[in-house]
């Protein structure tokens, strides 16, 4: 497949990485030459200098014979206009377009991307996908990490193991046979920087990160198991109130639990305007970083802090700050992926990375065929991904003891009609199965071969 990708910024780079790795024929355009350095130089991708909305870039980037164009530049405008021009000039069928800006995204104007206006296919909103991640974390508060799968009857869990974790020095066989009926099951594990897929006689030991497929009914137990309690969020202080915390706060409005939110702000105007759209939630004007602020807004009390504003430093300072004051959890936003190994030394609960939320939103847009589902772990070290299988697949029909998954893959969960059932070595794989795969990113051509999904993506 052709694809052209403008913006060689964070998420182009990684959308590249992803589909070049994929052995897909993958051209990135920016008008930054070194940024387009970089990305030839360590990618298997060819790179065009320009600004990505001029026709005459789009054509020596082959926009001619180009299958696919995703528009991730730092511009909502640039945006917009290349998906047009990808359309008009060159013919191009699929367009996904990254648009930040709320105004655009608002119901009333949706008439705008319709395909004999602004020809858009899919539209990406980074803030709507944090924001959305942002509410997933503060759901699990005991999690550093958090996803659903299989129409939310799955979640993906990231714990981190403590010193008085239970089940330590525990071989992941012997686990399976004490909690026999629990429907759960430890896929990677992360342990001193290195991320792999845990074979069944391995041990867990504390300061370990490992991530479980637990069935969405025995999440609290799979929590306890792991020495993780149940907490229950009342009182969460959300700092920055543009569009991330603003639309946090709007939706913690909306759930019937009444949590209670404060909003602090340091933007006057954008203060103003969280307030006039907020209905229950206090809005504070001034610094996050301010101990007296944040001892107004009664941080000692609150179970959650969630740090969102542009600035990962500002971010990780005040849930710093905010845990020292006594806040049981901090959630911050970090789009420096190599500011992230500073999270458990500060004592950070969790991390929210924009970059790797809009980079599997992409993913899951593009993806052939059957797949139905991608979230990206980590700096994009594994996949996890939702599939259904095909007939035509080499899954299908087959014993899950009989199938040669890779070293970095496993089988997380199986659902077969709307029953999902913890996969054993005797559970047979059959068309129309949805299977959700813990993929280590060296494996992902592999698992696609065995998913059949590798030959088009449209």
């Amino acid at each position: 497949m052709k694809v052209i990708i403008c913006g060689a910024g964070q998420v182009g780079w990684q959308i590249a990485r992803h589909l070049a790795g994929e052995r897909n024929d993958v051209t990135i355009v920016d008008s930054n030459p070194e940024l387009v350095r970089r990305a030839s130089d360590t990618l298997d991708v060819q790179g065009v200098v320009g600004f990505a909305s001029h026709p005459d870039v789009l054509e020596r980037a082959g926009a001619r014979d180009c299958d696919l164009l995703i528009a991730a530049t730092h511009s909502d405008e640039v945006n917009m206009v290349t998906c047009q021009v990808a359309q008009s000039v060159f013919g191009i069928t699929r367009k996904i377009a990254r648009i930040r800006a709320q105004a655009y995204l608002a119901p009333q104007y949706s008439d705008l991307y319709r395909r004999d206006h602004l020809p858009i296919d899919v539209i990406i909103s980074p803030e709507r996908e944090v924001a959305e991640a942002a509410l997933q974390r503060l759901a699990a508060p005991t999690t550093f990490d958090t996803e659903s799968f299989m129409g939310g009857r799955i979640q993906l869990l990231g714990i981190v193991l403590d010193e008085d974790c239970p089940v330590l020095n525990t071989a992941l066989r012997q686990l399976t046979e004490l909690f026999s009926t629990l429907r759960a099951l430890v896929v990677g594990v992360r342990r001193e920087g290195r991320l792999f897929a845990p074979e069944p006689g391995d041990q867990l030991f504390a300061d370990d990160q490992i991530y479980v497929f637990a069935h969405n009914e025995d999440v609290s137990r799979t929590l306890e198991i792991f020495g993780k309690g149940s907490k229950k969020q009342e009182r969460v202080v959300i700092i920055g109130g543009g569009n991330v915390g603003l639309g946090v706060a709007r939706a913690l409005e909306a759930r019937t639990d009444r949590i209670r939110a404060k909003v602090i702000e340091r933007s006057r105007v954008q203060a103003e305007k969280a307030a006039d759209a907020l209905e229950r939630t206090i809005v504070l004007n001034g610094d996050g970083m301010s101990s007296e602020l944040l001892e107004e807004a009664n941080i000692e009390r609150a179970d959650a802090v969630l740090a969102v504003t542009d600035d990962d430093k500002t971010n990780i300072l005040v849930a710093v700050r905010a845990k020292q004051a006594g806040c049981k959890m901090a959630i911050s936003l970090v789009n420096d992926p190599t500011l992230v190994p500073l999270m458990a030394p500060l004592d950070i609960d969790a991390y929210i990375n924009p970059r790797a939320t809009t980079v599997s939103s992409i993913l899951r847009h593009i993806r052939l065929g059957r797949v139905r589902a991608i979230y990206s772990i980590g700096d994009a070290e594994a996949e996890v991904i939702e599939a259904q299988v095909m007939g035509t697949s080499p899954l299908a029909g087959r014993m899950v003891r009989d199938i040669e998954f890779p070293e970095g893959v496993l089988l997380g969960a199986v659902m077969k009609g709307e029953k999902v059932i913890k996969p054993s070595g005797d559970t047979k794989i059959e068309e129309g199965d949805v299977i959700v795969l813990f993929v280590l990113a060296a494996d992902i051509p592999e698992v696609e071969r065995l998913l059949q999904v590798s030959i088009d993506f449209f």
